[in-house]
């Protein structure tokens, strides 16, 4: 009895993740309807397992349940954006106080790695790498905090935003200030300057909202409730996301 409960929780944590990182990253885009057919195939599952999970990835924010008519993926507005991202800002400004006392030196030095090989990317205009490392260097400030309930309130706002946040495009001058940007996050980190850092990163993500409305990423609140936006399951631009 213990092994089927258990082989039916890791079954359903696997969907939810699998599921999850598929929505984060836009293989079935923003306002399209869920394939359940195509996903019960791909993840070779029953409609219940898979209707488990979008009720978790609907909690979540990232699905909305439609009565009597399955999910869709939501859209993320501007007015959503701006919200999540003031969220964030706040978690990170916490976690960078936290982390300045409590980051070890191995921590340290770790991140102090990652800003290097992000410097790197910068200067080759390598924007995909240099959005890896950045990831990583915001997600060590959180974990180097030592607060694992601040941590899980990250992971499900960044989440959200992770799409937008690590894509979007950015003209050269933007680029560059937010690498002097996080030069600055890391003197303020090395110098254990709390506060400093916390300020730092406040105005690194409101800089980070500004790039991303900029880039068209999120929708105007009329765009996202009208009905002629709404995607076919699994298409975009014409185009199958889910069978792979």
């Amino acid at each position: 009895m213990g092994t089927n409960t258990d082989a039916t929780a890791t079954l359903h944590e696997e969907v939810v993740a699998r599921l999850r990182e598929m929505l984060i990253e836009g293989v079935i885009p923003p306002g399209a309807r869920i394939p359940e057919r195509d996903l019960c195939r791909l993840f070779a599952i029953s409609r219940t397992p898979l209707r488990e999970a979008l009720k978790v990835l609907a909690a979540e924010g990232h699905v909305e349940l439609l009565r009597n008519r399955g999910a869709r993926v939501a859209r993320l507005t501007s007015r959503d954006l701006r919200e999540l991202l003031e969220v964030c800002a706040g978690l990170e400004a916490i976690a960078g106080e936290l982390a300045c006392q409590r980051v070890s030196d191995a921590a340290l030095a770790r991140i102090e790695a990652l800003h290097a090989e992000m410097a790197a990317h910068h200067r080759s205009h390598d924007l995909p790498r240099y959005y890896q490392c950045n990831r990583q260097i915001h997600e060590a400030i959180v974990r180097a905090a030592g607060n694992a309930a601040l941590a899980a309130m990250y992971d499900a706002v960044n989440a959200r935003i992770r799409r937008a946040r690590y894509l979007a495009p950015m003209p050269p001058a933007h680029w560059d200030l937010a690498m002097r940007e996080h030069e600055g996050i890391m003197n303020a980190l090395v110098r254990r300057d709390g506060a400093g850092l916390a300020h730092i990163l406040r105005r690194h993500l409101d800089n980070k909202f500004k790039e991303i409305e900029l880039a068209g990423f999120a929708e105007s609140e009329a765009a996202a409730s009208s009905p002629a936006r709404r995607t076919e399951p699994g298409q975009a631009n014409g185009r199958r996301h889910v069978a792979r």
